[in-house]
């Protein structure tokens, strides 16, 4: 909803319900200076125009087994809305595939990609990635380290 004006309250909420999202409405209230009804009211407001969209736990990835991250380069074989569609459905039936996104530049998509090790990886890009039928050509860049890995959208 880019039309809605955010006030300064609402900044706020969302400031820090990105920072912590277990955050109780009573602390909440307190922190913003609101009583707790108005301050719910205002978080269920802002869920309901789909400003915020869910709520998630950051997970270490390594801890639970999940030590490579790629991204991957997507070329289809025409881009056109019929294969756009076919890879998108495609693509979405992948759990490894964790984001995907239609860019401008050399390729037609990025992907982020989470697997197990290198083999794991290997396996379902040969196995799911590579035999989607519109799929024309993969180009991959596994991350070595990860510096900043921020979900915190700043407010503008």
């Amino acid at each position: 909803m880019s039309g809605h004006k955010l006030d300064k309250i609402d900044r706020k909420i969302l400031a820090i319900l990105q920072k912590s999202a277990k955050i109780t409405n009573a602390q909440l209230s307190k922190e913003i200076g609101l009583s707790p009804a108005p301050t719910l009211e205002r978080v269920k407001k802002l869920e309901q125009m789909g400003i915020i969209k869910s709520y998630h736990a950051k997970l270490d990835t390594e801890k639970i087994g999940l030590g490579v991250t790629t991204f991957v380069l997507v070329t289809l074989k025409g881009h056109n809305k019929e294969n756009i569609g076919r890879f998108l459905n495609e693509v979405n039936n992948v759990d490894e595939i964790i984001e995907c996104h239609h860019i401008t530049g050399s390729g037609d998509f990025i992907l982020k990609v989470i697997a197990k090790d290198i083999s794991s990886y290997q396996q379902l890009m040969l196995e799911k990635v590579s035999d989607i039928a519109v799929v024309d050509n993969l180009s991959s860049m596994v991350v070595l380290s990860t510096f900043k890995d921020s979900k915190v959208m700043p407010l503008p």
